[in-house]
């Protein structure tokens, strides 16, 4: 039934493909590089990865809203994708323990989204002819006038955003009395990711994504976690400078995601935009130093460098690599105390097969700090 005209919305992709739907969400108009994720559960600590900050995100799961929204399940302090597209909105729910309706949040939350399209098409599009910029309307109908507003919307190439969602001011997570100190450079953190660190005794001190290697380096932490987030590691230098300073003074490194793209380009490892990224929570990644095979949570659009890797940069090891395409997911510095994955062991959403990755860091760490107290 075709739907009327109040309830209208039209998503617009950046090579003149239109598709019409139905408004969702706050009546308006938003702009972003377009992405899917494949994840059947976890719509809202999705919603609210900063990792997705500047993104239109497609669900390519059929119902979204079913189980409602829960403060609790947030991954920050608020929404970061910039549009919603799914195939069934459903505002009704009967889990006990949610908060909120999806309708209600996404208005709470001034987000706009659109709805009964054919979300298979746009995922194959995509995967066809790759990431673009997109715009949803809920109140302009004009295809010429939403053309031209797109036109104006920068390539997620080149684009530093991860300071647009770090913390302004650096705040404590944990136990004060905690035996480790990790200082956190929040590039986009996630909240389960400080949650996993705090529950194996670690206290963090979180820090802005631009703070000063100095500032960090007086608080004396005893290892440092380098952050998620969103758009183009090869325009973070000031985060690649940070890491470099860190390495010399031999101190620990686990980077996660954007983390482990900083560490590649603070070794001269060059990263790239991909053609459509990785986003889901399904994605096998075999651990090559145990030969065991892990399921992922992934959320990347730009990868690390693999061509030779390890011949050219003789003092990294490749530690990790996807098995749908041979990427780079894992790295280590075989002279320094430092590795990294391109994926996400804290597992929200997804399944808790990496969770190992935050246990081998706390005992870096204290196995570094032992070398140090000899």
């Amino acid at each position: 039934m075709q739907s009327s005209k109040e309830n209208q919305a039209i998503l617009l992709l950046e090579d003149g493909t239109v598709f019409h739907g139905k408004a969702a969400g706050k009546i308006g108009t938003t702009t972003g590089e377009i992405c899917f994720n494949t994840g059947m559960t976890g719509y809202q600590e999705i919603f609210t990865d900063p990792s997705y900050f500047g993104q239109i995100l497609v669900a390519t799961n059929a119902h979204i809203g079913n189980y409602g929204t829960r403060q609790a399940d947030t991954e920050s302090d608020h929404i970061k994708i910039s549009g919603f597209v799914c195939k069934n909105f459903t505002n009704d729910y009967s889990r006990p323990l949610a908060d909120q309706a999806i309708q209600d949040y996404f208005e709470g939350e001034e987000l706009v989204a659109i709805y009964d399209v054919d979300t298979r098409e746009i995922v194959r599009h995509i995967r066809d002819k790759g990431a673009m910029n997109a715009i949803i309307s809920s109140e302009i109908l004009d295809i010429e006038k939403l053309k031209e507003m797109l036109s104006r919307v920068p390539s997620m190439e080149g684009l530093e955003l991860a300071s647009k969602v770090s913390t302004d001011e650096p705040y404590f997570v944990g136990d004060a009395n905690a035996p480790l100190k990790v200082a956190v450079y929040d590039l986009g953190v996630k909240n389960n990711i400080l949650k996993c660190l705090a529950d194996r005794g670690c206290y963090l001190r979180v820090y802005p994504a631009k703070a000063p290697y100095k500032e960090v380096k007086a608080w004396e932490a005893d290892g440092y976690f380098i952050s998620n987030g969103p758009g183009d590691p090869a325009a973070m230098d000031y985060a690649v400078q940070n890491v470099r300073e860190i390495i010399k003074d031999n101190k620990p490194v686990f980077g996660i995601c954007l983390g482990h793209q900083i560490l590649a380009l603070a070794n001269g490892i060059s990263t790239f935009k991909m053609h459509h990224g990785h986003r889901g929570i399904n994605h096998p990644v075999i651990n090559k130093l145990t030969g065991k095979c892990e399921i992922t949570s992934q959320n990347h659009g730009f990868g690390v460098d693999g061509d030779k890797l390890e011949e050219k940069f003789e003092g990294i090891e490749v530690t990790h690599v996807n098995l749908n395409d041979e990427s780079v997911e894992g790295l280590r510095m075989k002279a320094s105390p430092a590795f990294s994955v391109q994926y996400h062991p804290e597992s929200n959403p997804g399944p808790h097969d990496s969770r190992y990755l935050f246990d081998e860091f706390v005992n870096l760490i204290r196995s570094n700090k032992e070398a140090v107290s000899q």
